[in-house]
């Protein structure tokens, strides 16, 4: 199965790129090496009103992103809250993404959701996004689905090194695990031969 993870913050160092991390490592810990993880440090995707984004002329970041998701069958979005909202680099992505020229992105795919936060936040940005990814699957005729359990990192920062490598804190690496397990078995079950 390929999977993709997009940590979709653009701050050097955050903490969704942390938490990406880890989840990649626990991936491949289960056996799913084939995974690609994506920064939106690298993303260059125009605000909408100022420009749009031409699926025959991408730019190699774009291309990388879009390859990326268009090729896998599960995608994790590893989300920052910030101020209790989802970051506006998410948002943008998916409205210049979902389009009929991108609805590929968006259909016979699984997505699961993970919130990331330095204090005690995470879930808020995830609804939000599963409002959003649920819209557009609908709207672009795609056949998909959100997993419904809901990584909440908190206190990331303390949990994860900037490697992505747990400091050994049980219940978080716990949830973690069992966050990727599930997505892993609603993949498997939607992905049946």
């Amino acid at each position: 199965m390929n999977i993709a993870i997009l940590a979709t913050s653009p701050r050097d160092g955050s903490n969704s790129l942390k938490t990406a991390r880890y989840l990649q490592h626990l991936l491949g810990e289960s056996g799913h090496k084939n995974t690609t993880l994506y920064d939106f440090r690298e993303l260059d995707i125009p605000l909408v009103g100022r420009g749009e984004l031409d699926k025959n002329q991408l730019t190699p970041a774009q291309e990388k992103l879009y390859t990326a998701w268009r090729d896998a069958q599960l995608v994790f979005f590893v989300i920052p809250e910030y101020n209790w909202i989802t970051g506006g680099e998410l948002i943008n992505a998916l409205h210049q993404l979902g389009s009929e020229d991108f609805a590929d992105l968006f259909d016979n795919k699984v997505f699961a959701l993970a919130g990331v936060s330095n204090g005690r936040g995470g879930r808020r940005p995830c609804l939000e996004i599963n409002i959003l990814l649920g819209k557009l699957i609908s709207i672009l005729g795609g056949h998909g689905v959100i997993s419904p359990k809901i990584f909440e990192s908190h206190e990331t920062q303390h949990n994860l090194t900037p490697e992505g490598v747990s400091k050994g804190n049980e219940l978080y690496e716990k949830a973690a695990l069992d966050f990727v397990k599930y997505a892993l078995t609603i993949a498997g079950r939607w992905h049946r031969p």
